[in-house]
């Protein structure tokens, strides 16, 4: 079994490298992948341009030609009407020093018809130089050098020294975010752009980045795969599986994480070299399904670490609202821990006074049979007419529904694209702004609303209207960029999820699962060794929060997780910390106790 499968993956390369797959692709030629097609495209237009180029040099040559032919023949019938005679050479020649302007003054015409004809041979030839001049020299001298300068300032491959890094093949907004994390965790990264303008652009902007062919295997060799901590494949399907391929070839020890946008592509990326493939809209999808089924008061795991799962509750109905943390005792009764609360998108690390309501979502820390306690102890009965409406039928918004389907829930899909409907009968066909179409889709029976069309503008805009619609249902709402969630949630959401961050902390966990868990963004779970100057005391006497605004979640010793630990039990020299914290509150610990920070990354 193991060799027939060596066998296909080995002939697989073989096609791929010699002779690549053979698919229809839009636009592209059979038998080429579409790092190939992209590559020949972008040499056609070169060749073009060029082409065009040249014709127009060809005819400013022969307008020029013809100038000085009419201009010469001029010459010889003004010098016949004045009596005089030259060669045709001096002709040619009077001709060009007066389109020049040069005029030497050694042959002039007497008469005014002569004079009148000098002044139009003048200013014919200096207009027209003026157009033919420059751009044989832009297009022929300059531009070309402006190229060769350009191409030797992007950088074409990274420092010699440089290991453990991450190698990104994509910049997007999801990619941004993932460089922004790897800045703040000061985890090196380098982004292989195959567009000189883009590889320029972004070498000033102050990003390292080099410039390749994603299909050439020199490329992932100039940017040290064989060094790397991961590369991460996030373009379309196609091209991911041609880089897959080409770095599992020449570093085959590197872990390669790729995205895919079609289930069916998942099987052949893992041929072709991936060992992790994500799927993003099922990611988001799947995170804004989980803030709506988290109304019965049930937990929902969101990620594990160092043994424990991190799961999100929603006090919503249950008997947690009305009570502080320091009232319900969970960490003394069920054994979970409480690692903050989250508030419309604001975080509060858990403390005694923390006082629950309607929209506090609680964020656990315990093992899947603590876990279990607590469902067991505040989950209540969900309603029976429970429904849903999800605004968008894009991939996040199908995603969504083939959760809550999963799940038993009813559902409708609101969506403007009529091509995007499937035979489901989940589907009104119309645009969001319009009451009736909402009306349709049953907002008024509605449990929640979950937003999910990937333009901010509009989602601002629909989460405003149905808050205005609808003052008491619960609004998932999705953001496209970072810098857009506090908007919405000022437009009456009351949980936003953020497209760039969920999908980024989705791949950074898949680099740092064993140190660091993304869990939100801005919100890490991460180990560390205790700090010296902490050994030997108990955590009620170091008083850790209120010095970092990071908590202890566990205590890891000879291989053995103790969750929510006993605060008066001293530390041990050689345990292990998991905390939680902001990324604030993560820097204040590194700067607190910068003997640690090392291995914190």
């Amino acid at each position: 079994m193991l060799k027939s499968l060596g066998s296909a993956v080995g002939q697989l390369g073989q096609r791929m490298r010699d002779e690549p797959a053979r698919r229809s692709v839009p636009g592209g030629d059979r038998g080429e992948s579409v790092l190939h097609q992209q590559a020949r495209a972008r040499g056609r237009a070169y060749r073009a341009g060029r082409r065009r180029q040249y014709r127009t040099l060809g005819v400013l040559l022969v307008v020029f030609a013809s100038m000085v032919t009419v201009f010469s023949v001029g010459f010889h019938q003004v010098m016949a009407y004045e009596g005089r005679s030259f060669s045709w050479f001096s002709s040619v020649y009077w001709t060009l020093t007066t389109m020049t302007t040069l005029g030497y003054g050694d042959i002039t015409f007497e008469t005014s018809l002569g004079q009148a004809f000098s002044v139009l041979v003048l200013l014919s030839g200096s207009i027209f130089l003026l157009v033919m001049l420059p751009f044989v020299f832009i297009q022929f001298v300059f531009m070309p050098w402006m190229a060769q300068r350009e191409l030797r300032r992007a950088p074409s491959s990274v420092h010699g020294a440089m290991h453990d890094h991450l190698i990104i093949t994509e910049m997007g907004s999801v990619e941004a975010s993932l460089i922004d994390r790897a800045e703040q965790a000061e985890v090196p990264y380098v982004l292989v752009v195959d567009e000189l303008d883009e590889v320029t652009r972004l070498h000033d902007e102050g990003y390292s980045v080099i410039y390749g062919d994603l299909d050439d295997p020199q490329t992932y060799r100039n940017a040290r795969a064989e060094s790397a901590a991961m590369v991460v494949a996030s373009r379309n399907d196609r091209a991911n599986t041609n880089i897959a391929f080409t770095v599992s070839e020449i570093a085959p020890e590197v872990k390669i994480v790729a995205t895919a946008n079609s289930e069916q592509s998942i099987d052949i990326l893992e041929i072709a070299g991936a060992d992790r493939v994500l799927r993003l809209g099922e990611i988001l999808g799947e995170a804004m399904a989980a803030r709506t089924l988290g109304r019965d008061g049930r937990s929902h795991v969101i990620g594990e670490f160092a043994g424990l799962q991190i799961a999100e509750a929603c006090a919503a109905g249950t008997a947690l609202v009305g009570h502080s943390l320091l009232d319900l005792q969970l960490r003394a009764r069920l054994g979970v821990g409480i690692i903050g609360v989250w508030n419309r998108g604001a975080f509060q690390v858990a403390t005694g006074d923390t006082l629950l309501d309607d929209r506090s979502v609680l964020l656990l820390a315990a093992t899947p049979q603590q876990l279990k306690a607590y469902d067991h102890e505040f989950s209540v009965a969900r309603p029976d007419a429970q429904h849903i409406v999800i605004i968008g039928g894009g991939r996040v918004g199908r995603a969504v529904g083939r959760r809550l389907e999963a799940e038993g829930m009813s559902y409708t899909i609101v969506e403007q694209l009529a091509e995007r409907e499937r035979p489901s009968g989940h589907y009104v066909i119309g645009d969001a702004a319009d009451r009736s179409v909402l009306t349709a889709a049953g907002i008024d029976r509605s449990d929640s609303i979950l937003i999910t069309t990937h333009d901010d503008d509009v989602n601002v805009y629909l989460t405003r209207y149905c808050r205005g619609l609808c003052p008491e249902t619960r609004i998932v709402a999705r953001s496209r960029l970072d810098r857009n969630v506090s908007t919405l949630y000022r437009a009456g959401a009351d949980a936003v999820l953020s497209y760039s961050g969920t999908c980024s902390a989705a791949i950074w966990n898949e680099l740092r699962a064993e140190e660091t868990l993304l869990v939100a963004q801005g919100l890490n779970v991460f180990r560390t060794p205790v700090p010296r100057e902490l050994a030997g005391k108990s955590l009620a006497e170091i008083h850790l929060h209120r010095r970092t605004q990071c908590n202890v979640v566990a205590v890891e010793h000879h291989g053995r997780i103790q969750g929510n630990p006993d605060a008066s039990m001293p530390l041990p020299a050689d345990a292990e910390l998991v905390l939680v914290g902001t990324t604030e509150a993560e820097e204040r610990f590194c700067a607190e106790f910068p003997h640690a920070r090392r291995r914190v990354r």
